[in-house]
């Protein structure tokens, strides 16, 4: 047992399998009390059961930690609330809550019902909403505390799962949000983007070159759950976006204006088709790139490499 997050208490949900077991037991390893959360459906969101939380929780016991299995629903109101009850209730505190549940239902966008939207949607974002709405209104009283959302790197877009990326791009802008408003409270907010080998890593459709274990990610949570998370300067680190993938750690820019440009008078739209392509321009798509050679692949009935 280590003592990197000795004395804190910590959230974790999707915790029954995958990453959030892994960020579940790395916690318990490193001090902390856990509650462990799953809904225990499977990747497209059915078939809940509670013995997927309760077998991490018996992991974690056999090994000397503590914790507590919840299993509710986090994208209601009433089950991301339950998870910082509980903790408060038996342990007293919460010093910590990552959120790592999340489904798929992957479906071209001209194809996608709402019944495929909005469990995606619901389950990512509100989710991640309705534990670190639950969780702030503790850490600001106690005058301490982090929140972790999980995002990906499919926030930049997804030829088939706009639903998801949807979700994952506004957990980003839920994180900074957070990271601003409960700054002065003394509570930080960043997110993961992790690229690592679970159920989900599964289904992408290329050759991942750089791709980890869910340990390497629950390294990276480990270390921004605990009082060692300061940046060169000392301050506290707070609204970042992080990529782990196998031996790589990557941050992500904060989204700033690229380039600008000023018109004399009104914009007319004959103005506007004179000045922004020279001016203004563009900013490339990274992934429009990978979309031919997707396609070529698929073609020769092959995976092509990311």
């Amino acid at each position: 047992m280590g003592n990197f997050l000795a004395g804190k208490v910590v959230a974790v949900t999707g915790a029954g399998r995958g990453i959030g077991r892994a960020v579940a037991l790395a916690a318990a390893a490193e001090g902390a009390k856990v509650v462990v959360n799953d809904y225990g459906v499977g990747i497209e969101g059915g078939e809940p059961t509670s013995e997927i939380a309760d077998g991490v929780v018996k992991e974690i016991q056999a090994a000397g930690g503590e914790a507590v299995a919840v299993a509710d629903d986090i994208s209601t109101m009433a089950g991301g609330q339950r998870i910082v009850d509980v903790a408060l209730a038996r342990y007293g505190r919460i010093d910590g809550v990552v959120c790592v549940a999340g489904i798929l239902r992957e479906r071209m966008l001209f194809n996608m019902s709402e019944q495929e939207w909005d469990p995606v949607v619901a389950t990512h974002l509100k989710g991640t909403f309705t534990v670190f709405r639950a969780a702030s209104a503790v850490m600001r009283r106690q005058g301490s505390g982090t929140l972790i959302g999980f995002t990906s790197g499919n926030h930049q877009g997804s030829v088939a799962q706009a639903n998801y990326s949807a979700a994952k791009g506004g957990i980003i802008s839920l994180v900074r949000s957070a990271a601003l408003g409960l700054a002065k409270y003394g509570v930080t907010a960043n997110a993961v983007a992790p690229v690592a080998r679970t159920r989900m890593s599964a289904n992408v459709p290329m050759e991942l070159k750089e791709i980890g274990e869910p340990e390497d990610v629950a390294a990276l949570v480990t270390y921004l759950l605990s009082d060692k998370a300061v940046a060169v300067g000392g301050e506290r680190i707070t609204g970042q976006v992080y990529t782990i993938a196998g031996p790589k750690i990557a941050v992500w820019a904060q989204p700033r204006e690229l380039r600008a440009g000023y018109a004399e008078g009104s914009w007319t739209p004959e103005k506007i088709a004179d000045f922004l392509p020279g001016t203004v321009g563009t900013d490339p798509m990274p992934m429009l790139a990978q979309l031919e050679a997707m396609a070529r692949a698929a073609a020769a009935k092959d995976r092509p490499n990311a």
